[in-house]
């Protein structure tokens, strides 16, 4: 069983960065891919940034290349999203989600077996 926690979410204004943070516990963490997803209000839940089991590839969502990056740290168990000149469109709650079952990145939710409760964030214009 793997249990996944987020944190590092808030209120920030338009131009603003935030980090977030996923802690997982359970499973061997440096053989499974993590993602992150997001879901605005009254939208479904969409795809943000992926990477393997070693970090080494990574996938992002058109509309936050170049703006955030994902990275994670196996001796933390800890993944990580970091967010950088954010827009009021970026607000949504965030997860954090495992696929123990491949050390690939995935972009479909589907994919994925482990998720966290999920972060707000709030851009401000």
């Amino acid at each position: 069983q793997v249990q996944l926690v987020e944190s590092g979410g808030g209120l920030v204004q338009a131009g603003g960065s935030l980090r977030l943070s996923c802690a997982a516990s359970g499973g061997t963490f440096s053989s499974y891919a993590m993602g992150w997803f997001r879901q605005a209000s009254g939208k479904e839940r969409e795809f943000v940034a992926a990477l393997s089991g070693n970090g080494a590839t990574k996938y992002f969502a058109e509309f936050v290349k170049g703006r955030f990056t994902i990275s994670r740290d196996n001796a933390k168990n800890s993944v990580y999203l970091q967010m950088n000149s954010l827009k009021p469109e970026d607000t949504a709650v965030y997860y954090c989600a495992g696929d123990v079952r491949s050390a690939y990145p995935h972009e479909t939710d589907s994919e994925y077996d482990y998720w966290g409760q999920g972060t707000q964030v709030t851009v401000s214009s």
